[in-house]
């Protein structure tokens, strides 16, 4: 992908064909029915390949998680398609009216990835019911023709995501294509059941991850096409900037293994008891936002060895070096201050 596009169609295409926007979603609905360990690994396979690739590739598949909220004609019609995939917001930015069949709705939503291609739009609105009560909030499914997409995803990182903001004008919702992810699901595999949080942090920790995978490989490439030059100008310049890039790997490297481990045996304990502990949210928490960290600090350790060229915005490594800084943004990544 080039910096600043959205994927291009046959990219697209390929997604649709190996089913990578339906790791969660149900055999029964055409999906792939992927355990969460699992999944994270492809997320990160795919944030090595580009990371607006990855990211796309670990949001899409996200929205599978709505397969089993919607009511299961509404699943089969909805995500049933080859080429389904959802974007849209958690955020209660919405307002919902009740009227007979449903609601009306308006709203507008921002960060909404994937936006110039989805099937499917979700977000969360307010039921205002008229009575002063405090009012539920409720998911919304929204078709394409019901949304409008406000080109306004302008972040230093992540270009090619299409993170648009999102519109509905005064939008008719059946009841039927309305959800809450509270609710009892209507298909039996975990991860319906897995909370939605450490979800999240899983995943996007596995697209950290792979984000700096890729960094990494690049900054080898670079010191090896600079070799012949640095070894003129400064000798064992290359030699000692490719040993800390091995020193920063073996450190993440360490660190993926104690995400992985710790996923998967949370996971297993997870699905064995039918339910997961308080503790294990916030170790699986605690190990996410930890790997999230130590990219970023790997990166920080490698990138001022590499001299001014990486300070270009249109060379690889300096396009990569913000994607990572955009994902390590993400607001389930960011461990919260202690109170004073």
């Amino acid at each position: 992908m080039s910096e600043g596009t959205t994927l291009p169609a046959d990219v697209l295409a390929g997604i649709y064909e190996a089913k990578l926007f339906k790791q969660f979603v149900p055999e029964a609905l055409n999906g792939l029915m992927l355990p969460l360990p699992e999944a994270l690994r492809v997320f990160a396979e795919a944030s090595e390949i580009d990371g607006s690739f990855g990211w796309l590739v670990t949001i899409g598949s996200g929205g599978g998680f709505f397969s089993a909220a919607l009511p299961p004609e509404q699943a089969r019609e909805l995500f049933g398609p080859a080429n389904a995939v959802v974007a849209g917001s958690g955020h209660p930015n919405g307002v919902a009216v009740p009227v007979v069949g449903g609601y009306r709705v308006s709203g507008q939503w921002k960060y909404c990835s994937g936006s110039t291609f989805a099937s499917l739009y979700t977000a969360n609105c307010r039921i205002d019911r008229g009575d002063g009560a405090e009012p539920e909030i409720r998911s919304f499914a929204f078709l394409p023709e019901q949304v409008r997409v406000i080109r306004d995803w302008n972040s230093f990182g992540l270009k090619g995501t299409d993170s648009h903001s999102m519109a509905v004008d005064d939008a008719f919702v059946p009841a039927q294509r309305t959800f809450s992810i509270m609710s009892p699901p209507n298909y039996d595999d975990p991860i319906f059941r897995y909370p939605f949080l450490p979800f999240a942090q899983t995943s996007f920790a596995a697209v950290c991850l792979g984000i700096f995978r890729h960094f990494l490989a690049e900054a080898r490439s670079f010191v090896a096409s600079k070799r012949t030059e640095w070894d003129t100008a400064k000798p064992g310049r290359a030699e000692g900037t490719e040993r800390a890039i091995s020193e920063q790997e073996a450190k993440l490297e360490a660190d993926a293994v104690h995400f992985y481990e710790t996923v998967e045996r949370t996971w297993d304990a997870f699905v064995a008891a039918g339910e997961m502990s308080e503790a294990d949210q916030a170790e699986v928490g605690q190990v996410c936002q930890a790997l999230s960290r130590s990219t970023l600090a790997h990166a920080h350790t490698i990138f001022p060895l590499l001299g001014m060229a990486v300070l270009m915005e249109d060379h690889p490594i300096n396009r990569i070096w913000r994607d990572l800084h955009t994902v390590t943004q993400h607001a389930v990544l960011v461990a919260k201050p202690e109170p004073a």
